[in-house]
């Protein structure tokens, strides 16, 4: 990744979560993943996908709470009431993360209890086009 890559998901981060603290910077031990920071807090990675001649990215984030208080840790977390998990057509192991109307990710579960999820947010090549 360079820096205008890392520049543009910056800003399509803060555009997409509405929160202009949040930071991409080039992970130092791999020159293909970025790390997401809010804050002084590590959120999570960001991987390159190259695949099928199209370049896109992968923004995952690993979220440390069961289901009944994810959306409020979420809204917290990004200081945006507009986020809302939303449930998925029979799908009972994941939901959706929208901003208002705008579809974000996928949340994830990770364990059966839902103990813990993951964030997965797919960016694509012309996501950063008007960055």
């Amino acid at each position: 990744m360079d820096k205008t890559e890392l520049r543009k998901l910056q800003a399509f981060l803060r555009q997409s979560f509405t929160n202009q603290d949040m930071k991409v910077t080039l992970d130092p031990k791999d020159s293909e993943k970025a790390a997401v920071h809010l804050g002084e807090a590590r959120l999570g990675t960001i991987a390159v996908d190259d695949e099928d001649g199209d370049r896109s990215f992968s923004f995952e984030m690993k979220i440390p709470v069961e289901r009944h208080v994810l959306q409020e840790y979420l809204r917290r977390l990004f200081e945006n009431d507009e986020l809302k998990i939303m449930a998925r057509a029979k799908k009972t192991d994941s939901v959706e993360l929208n901003n208002g109307a705008d579809f974000l990710g996928i949340v994830s579960a990770d364990d059966a209890k839902g103990r813990s999820y993951t964030l997965q947010m797919a960016i694509l090549d012309f996501d950063l086009e008007d960055f």
